[in-house]
């Protein structure tokens, strides 16, 4: 959430961030709530000092007919503090509804745009494949060796989910051992962590884990949820803590599986793993001080092209625009690989994305640091960013990397791990 004191000074240019953003908030209404629920809370306090005053009256040696009076004072007082109280928390309600809606401000170099058409390409890695043959998409591939199974994921569980196979389920623990080793060379803790949150923790990150267009599974008959990403878990780490200046940055790697109800997802470039309700993926996730994040936000951005380099994958690196980012996002870089079977021809598809969040979910989930053993604290910026997403990470291994025999070759930084060349 934005600061409500920033918010107060600088109404237009929060409200012309909110349309660039697709955002429907109306910030004068905001500030009406607020300044109502401000109105609210004084009123409750006279109230509440009053009624210590006439409680302090009342200890000391009183005639009946001094009594009587403060008794029926105190009376209509304890209505009028009940009524007060039911009051506010109603405006309050009203108020935190529409602050939580606010986006994140925008970063004056993020293309101004309304979809993915004004996203702005900042550079491309590699030469998409010119084969000798007719080459084959990754459903093709994947049935053909066995190395996935859709129809039988599909009576146990549904569409969009998938069983990996034989060299398939090797392939998915090459990369994670692959993305955490380099996560680990660069400073990062490693976790594998819980694949169910609170929904409060979510609604801190900036998910929206209720209503009609979550994206979120929801637990029957409990608070938790299945997250999304381990960004979530990651950063609901250290809710409502005050952590020292000279631990930043801190640097965390995690591990986890990831649920997606991908409402309404579908269409030939969805097909087969590019979207899949349930997928293993390794992200990576930082706390540090604000003046640090515009850095570290490169550096998660470096290790993300360094790791598809490392795969002899072809790619583009995109600047989303406005209308793109999710609301925490005050910028987000995407990785888009060269994907020889999607659309007609081959098209380039989302594999990672790294967002800056700066203050926006650290208000949120209350997560403070304190510079130099200094008394005062300021609030954390949160970053995040995908190491692999193991799905969408295979399509384009394994369509880049098909040979006309039938095999798929290997790229070297990853047969350690995998333990053949080809297969």
């Amino acid at each position: 959430m934005l600061d409500i004191k920033f918010v107060k000074k600088n109404r237009e240019l929060v409200q012309e961030n909110c349309r660039r953003r697709k955002v429907e908030v109306d910030v004068s209404e905001l500030l009406e709530l607020y300044e109502r629920k401000l109105s609210l809370q004084r009123r409750l306090q006279e109230i509440q000092q009053r009624r210590n005053q006439v409680a302090k009256r009342m200890k000391g040696s009183l005639s009946k007919e001094e009594r009587l009076p403060l008794v029926e004072e105190g009376r209509r007082l304890k209505e009028e503090e009940a009524g007060c109280k039911e009051e506010l928390a109603r405006w309050q309600e009203r108020f935190e509804e529409q602050w939580q809606r606010l986006p994140n401000l925008t970063h004056p170099e993020v293309p101004v745009g309304e979809d993915e058409g004004a996203n702005r390409v900042l550079r491309t890695w590699g030469e998409p494949r010119k084969f000798s043959f007719p080459p084959k998409d990754h459903v093709q591939l994947g049935e053909e060796k066995g190395l996935v199974d859709f129809r039988s994921a599909a009576k146990v569980s549904g569409a969009k989910f998938y069983y990996l196979k034989g060299d398939g389920v090797w392939m998915e623990l090459a990369l994670v051992r692959f993305a955490l080793e380099i996560l680990r060379q660069r400073g990062f803790e490693i976790y594998a962590t819980p694949d169910l949150a609170y929904g409060s923790i979510l609604e801190g990150i900036g998910f929206n884990p209720r209503g009609e267009e979550t994206q979120v599974y929801s637990i029957a008959n409990s608070p938790l949820c299945l997250i999304g990403t381990a960004e979530i878990t990651l950063g609901g780490m250290y809710q409502d803590t005050i952590l020292e200046g000279d631990r930043l940055p801190l640097l965390l790697g995690g591990v986890s599986h990831c649920f997606r109800t991908e409402a309404g997802a579908g269409g030939k470039v969805s097909k087969g793993l590019y979207r899949v309700h349930q997928f293993t993926k390794v992200e990576m996730f930082a706390f540090c001080a604000p003046e640090d994040s515009e850095r570290i936000h490169r550096n998660f951005l470096e290790i993300e092209e360094e790791i598809y380099q490392k795969l002899e994958i072809p790619y583009r690196v995109v600047d989303v625009c406005t209308g793109e980012l999710g609301a925490p996002a005050y910028r987000k870089f995407d990785i888009e690989a060269w994907m020889p079977g999607r659309g007609e021809g081959g098209e380039y598809g989302e594999v990672t994305s790294t967002s800056n969040c700066t203050d926006y979910q650290a208000r949120r989930l209350k997560i403070r640091f304190r510079r130099g053993g200094g008394r005062s604290t300021e609030y954390v910026h949160m970053l995040n960013g995908t190491a692999v997403a193991v799905s969408r990470t295979l399509i384009a291994l394994w369509e880049n990397h098909q040979q006309e025999d039938g095999s798929i070759r290997v790229p070297e930084a990853l047969r350690p791990y995998f333990g053949k060349d080809r297969f």
